[in-house]
């Protein structure tokens, strides 16, 4: 046995009869190729830590005196821009042989468009800084397109079922050893407050990172396209993914249909943590000190989730969706309980404790029912499929996105309460659906 395969096994508990089932270009390559992944998948979630557009990025902007207009606009442009585009690309990433090619093209946009802000954050302020750090997270968001769209395609040709989602918790776990890196720095070096000059060597080290990415996706092994990568149905073939032909396939295809209404329904434990943050100042927690310990708290949700929710996504997916959001729902509607009492939360230390437990709490829920949902949606689909289903779901979900973001922000207006509670309900509402999923995980589904 080789170094490589001695180190996969360690990492791993691996499934030889799905590998045995792999094609013999593929299974030759496997524990050379899942160890690029889950480094390069690691390296993006570090540098995602860097350029966090919930807590970096509004620091920067708060540094550089950039409007508060703005501020609210990162978090929307992150996520729906990385989304939305994708079913209008995936025909130029069907076009693609290789697939691994597309994730390092958007590697690449990443890496560029993150040194961009750094220079930005160097060199200007004000509007002008706010404007350029926007579109520069545009076309960091269409790179991500790239990669989100392509990753899961390459890891369903190199890796079996039964090791996808123990990939995707060992990437997790190192960007949390990450955050809590940058956390305890900022919350113990950062002084009274950070400079705009530390925080653009902060985004550079970030444009590095995405560059360590592309150079290690470039050594994967990507086996020959089997004929099986192409869809079975012609017509299906001929498509080109525009609006109509998305809201056909979720018309046609009801297990998928049910996946992406679970999906959209699953919002809670990322949505609400946001608004957390927001009680906790406005119970008296200091702000620096607070955001500190609330990347900290992100960071251990991520190094104990990681390891956890690998493991479990293998085993079955469609429950980890479902427990990841029904804890959510239920610590979120706690909270709300907690804060209505009078005077319990006054002392700002404990208000601050709490609400950090609460954060670490959500965060750890979302990191499994992101492990989750991204093992489902590889294990239910194959080939060329799953690149549709992945551009399509995440299409959607970036219209939801913003739908309910809208909708919670709005009623974030009237109180902070209320938007949780909603997200809450909207929650509990997913359990029930993401419940009715078939199985699809390798312990579960038919070998």
């Amino acid at each position: 046995m080789s170094t490589t395969d001695r180190i996969y096994s360690t990492l791993m508990n691996r499934n030889p009869e799905r590998e045995a089932a792999m094609p013999a270009e593929a299974r030759k390559h496997l524990p050379a190729n899942g160890l690029r992944i889950i480094s390069a998948n690691a390296l993006q979630s570090s540098g995602d830590q860097m350029v966090n557009a919930a807590t970096v990025l509004p620091w920067l902007f708060a540094t550089l005196g950039v409007p508060a207009a703005l501020t609210g606009l990162l978090v929307p442009i992150r996520e729906s821009g990385s989304m939305l585009p994708q079913a209008f690309l995936t025909p130029l990433v069907l076009r693609a042989r290789y697939r691994k090619w597309v994730y390092i093209t958007g590697a690449v946009i990443q890496a560029v468009s993150v040194g961009s802000m750094a220079l930005i954050a160097a060199l200007a302020e004000g509007l002008a800084a706010g404007v350029g750090i926007l579109i520069a997270l545009t076309i960091f968001s269409l790179g991500r397109c790239l990669t989100s769209i392509a990753s899961k395609d390459v890891q369903g040709r190199t890796v079996p079922k039964g090791e996808r989602g123990q990939i995707n918790g060992l990437a997790t776990t190192a960007a949390g050893i990450v955050a809590i890196t940058l956390g305890l720095g900022i919350r113990f070096f950062g002084g009274a407050e950070l400079s705009s000059s530390q925080l653009a060597w902060l985004l550079a080290a970030g444009a590095a990172l995405w560059v360590g990415v592309a150079l290690v996706y470039a050594s994967i092994r990507e086996p020959r396209p089997e004929p099986t990568d192409s869809p079975k149905d012609p017509p299906e073939q001929e498509r080109d993914n525009t609006l109509s032909d998305m809201f056909l396939l979720l018309r046609e295809d009801r297990p998928f249909r049910h996946f992406v209404i679970a999906r959209s329904l699953l919002l809670v434990s990322s949505l609400s943590p946001p608004f957390v943050v927001t009680l906790s100042i406005q119970y008296g927690a200091d702000s620096l000190a607070g955001l500190g310990g609330f990347i900290i708290a992100s960071g251990l949700a991520a190094l104990i989730g990681g390891r956890i929710f690998g493991p479990m996504a293998d085993r079955s997916s469609k429950r980890l969706m479902t427990l990841g959001a029904g804890v959510a729902s239920s610590v979120v509607i706690l909270v709300v309980a907690v804060a209505a009492i009078p005077d319990f939360l006054q002392d700002g230390v404990v208000a601050n404790l709490v609400f950090i437990i609460v954060y670490l709490a959500l965060t750890l829920m979302h990191t499994g029912v992101r492990v989750g949902r991204k093992t489902y949606l590889v294990d239910m689909a194959e080939g060329d499929q799953r690149t549709t289903y992945v551009a399509v779901s995440n299409t959607v979900l970036g219209i939801v996105l913003l739908v309910v973001g809208g909708i919670s922000s709005l009623l974030a207006m009237l109180h902070i309460f209320a938007a949780l509670l909603f997200l809450a309900g909207t929650g509990l509402i997913g359990v029930v659906v993401s419940s009715r999923l078939p199985e699809v995980s390798a312990s579960s589904s038919p070998r």
